[in-house]
């Protein structure tokens, strides 16, 4: 750091400032330390103690706007931001006055009224989502940054490569800032490192990139003026390496002298922070340490106060534990959707009709995947939209499927509605821990205070022989997980319908389109319309059984109906069109009437979506039925490559024929 930037730092103002929020900071966490002592923090606690100049130095230039997004080691960011001590106590505390309400501990805390977006007990997510506030700011027009605060463990997670990679090809305006505290957990860097410093891996993604000593507050003030300067004129990301170290274990109560000596923690604990900025405001005359130390006292009676008043706070009302799985808000009111007319169109052109009215109606909705720009999707799912939108608004992506759902989240919380445009749910699987532990979870860990608007759609199902990375049917996977919505359109007129009720709609939804359909015709009013999820279709009335099917398999059981009722026997089929929500009453009101239930789903058997239904139908309408349900499912097997070896392990019509017969013959 430079003598004139130092000057240029170090004003009485921003100095005694940047040492208040240090102090808040140290007294905080020593305070919740000796709370832990006593039993009153009740889950993990990850002290920030050590690494204050990093966070103060850093969040100083944030406007309550710009976005922080943050790691398990997350308190000293929250009270950088502006977070009131007792509002963080209060969350160690489990009470309902906690910046999460109770429901995150130590590492969720939430805070998106002063930009403090989350912070997460898995490893990586925040660089990731930093990235998606990033691309809001892009997309929305704004001078606005996200700032992405983690570990050195971190750095060699395959997050830390995606995210750089996607903000240096993308041009975000977000701060990547690696507080090497020189472990992960237990884990030396020295060791799990090939490369010993993290700033110097930015020229790697085309970036500037920074090592400082984080414990040197105005160093950090420095570094970070500059990134933050550069992110707003739009020149893009920066990264930024702090070196530090973590003066008290890596979570309170955990023992720290099997990997690290009590030599080198009492040697960086010479090396304090606070004592360093201390001793230079007194050097140069901007405080006394008369002055510091009323300071600290102020700051130390706040906090004492403050904890006083979290351990008097009620415990959260054990009624709201559900509240805020899905969006709880108001809604406008779903009108009935038109009838299905004349007018033919496919699969594909519906959903494209949905997408392209959304786009236009809805300037912050926009499209990311691989192939989805200027050539329109693997399935023609964007065709011809680039050339309205242009880049930012249809933008291809490369090879990261874990990189862009996670960006996706940011995007999301920040108030912009991505689509991703995953091409099959095989590729969606590698971002299965941001699917559940991030996107699904948001809106519950905040308390409501975020909103999930995503839409994440792609292919499922067997055929073509695309063998078995491209033929997956994993929807009975993601409907076990509460926080998503899980769509399954089996023809145009649904997948248009639903496609506009995704695009409207608050929370997350995975939209999953059945290979083998995308180029069926059907009828599909012009106009824009709804469907709501959790409605089912009856597709064909009838009397003597009732055939629950999914996706394709409901034209299988159209088929299997027609060639049966020449036979005299009458087939109701009832297709649940989304699996979550699912609609059990439509399937119990058909089952009433026909006394008979089969289900019919090619993905595997054990559960599977189809033994759920079984097993609601089977507590709920038992007393209707006159044989026991049956299930058709694909084998319990990945799937194979040749015709003759697809044919055998997913259900076909004759297949369909066959069980209706033998249930009716119970």
């Amino acid at each position: 750091m430079s003598v004139s930037e130092i000057e240029q730092a170090l004003n009485r103002d921003t100095a005694l400032s940047l040492y208040r929020t240090m102090q808040t900071i140290r007294q905080t966490e020593e305070q919740l330390a000796r709370y832990h002592q006593k039993g009153l923090v009740l889950g993990a606690c990850h002290t920030y103690v050590g690494e204050e100049a990093i966070a103060a130095g850093v969040c100083a230039h944030l406007n309550d706007d710009d976005v922080v997004f943050s790691t398990h080691r997350g308190h000293g960011h929250a009270l950088a931001k502006g977070l009131e001590p007792e509002k963080l106590i209060a969350e160690l505390f489990g009470r309902k006055t906690g910046v999460s309400f109770g429901r995150g501990g130590s590492m969720h805390l939430f805070a998106p009224e002063i930009g403090m977006m989350g912070t997460s007990g898995i490893v990586g997510p925040c660089i990731l989502q930093a990235c998606g506030g990033g691309y809001s700011f892009k997309i929305r027009k704004t001078d606005n940054v996200a700032v992405a605060f983690f570990g050195d463990g971190a750095v060699n997670n395959g997050a830390f490569h995606e995210g750089l990679n996607m903000a240096s090809i993308w041009n975000l305006p977000v701060i990547f800032v690696c507080e090497n505290n020189q472990f992960a957990t237990e884990v030396p860097f020295t060791y799990s490192s090939g490369i010993p410093d993290v700033g110097r891996r930015a020229a790697n993604y085309g970036l500037p990139g920074h090592e400082v000593d984080g414990n040197d507050v105005l160093a950090v003030y420095a570094t970070a003026a500059e990134a933050v300067k550069r992110a707003r004129s739009g020149g893009g990301a920066t990264l930024i390496e702090c070196k530090t170290y973590r003066t008290r274990a890596h979570a309170e109560g955990m023992g720290d002298y099997t990997y690290r000596t009590r030599d080198d923690v009492a040697e960086w604990k010479q090396r304090c922070p606070i004592k360093r900025l201390a001793d230079r405001l007194i050097e140069d005359g901007i405080a006394n340490e008369a002055k510091l130390t009323d300071i600290e006292n102020e700051i130390k009676a706040s906090v004492q106060a403050g904890g006083k008043s979290a351990e008097n706070a009620d415990w959260p009302d054990g009624a709201t534990a559900s509240h805020h799985v899905y969006f709880e808000g108001a809604e406008p009111t779903i009108p009935a959707p038109p009838e299905p007319g004349e007018r033919l169109t496919t699969y594909s052109a519906a959903t494209h009709e949905a997408l392209e009215f959304e786009m236009a109606d809805n300037p912050k909705i926009w499209v990311m995947g691989e192939g989805i720009g200027a050539r329109g999707g693997n399935f023609a799912t964007t065709v011809g939209l680039y050339d309205k939108y242009g880049p930012e608004r249809l933008c291809d992506t490369p090879i990261c499927e874990r990189g862009f759902v996670g960006l996706s989240c940011g995007a999301a919380m920040t108030g912009t509605r991505p689509i991703i445009d995953f091409m099959f749910i095989d590729f969606i699987n590698d971002a299965f821990g941001e699917m559940i532990n991030q996107v699904a979870k948001m809106q519950y860990m905040s308390n409501g205070r975020l909103k999930m608007p995503a839409l994440y759609r792609g292919c499922i199902g067997i055929g073509h022989s695309a063998a078995t990375h491209h033929s997956g049917s994993y929807h009975s996977i993601y409907s076990h997980i509460p926080g998503l919505r899980v769509v399954m359109p089996s023809s145009p007129y649904d997948a248009k319908g639903l496609f506009h009720r995704a695009l409207r709609c608050q929370d997350p939804v995975l939209f999953l389109e059945h290979r083998e359909l995308m180029g069926i015709k059907g009828p599909v009013p012009e106009e824009p319309y709804e469907i709501e999820f959790g409605k089912a279709a009856v597709v064909r009335a009838g009397t003597d059984i009732t055939v629950v099917a999914l996706a394709l398999m409901v034209h299988h059981a159209a088929a299997a109906a027609e060639q049966l009722a020449a036979e005299g026997i009458s087939v109701e089929i009832v297709d649940p069109r989304t699996v979550s929500p699912l609609d059990t009453e439509t399937i119990l009101a058909s089952v009433a009437k026909t006394g008979r239930l089969l289900i019919v789903d090619e993905a595997f058997g054990p559960c599977s979506v189809a033994s759920e239904i079984a097993a609601r139908i089977a507590d709920a309408g038992f007393d209707d039925l006159d044989a026991p349900i049956k299930r058709l499912n694909g084998a319990f097997t990945p799937t194979p490559y040749a015709p003759t070896l697809e044919q055998a392990v997913v259900p076909q019509v004759t297949d369909v024929v066959n069980a209706i017969r033998d249930l009716l013959a119970e």
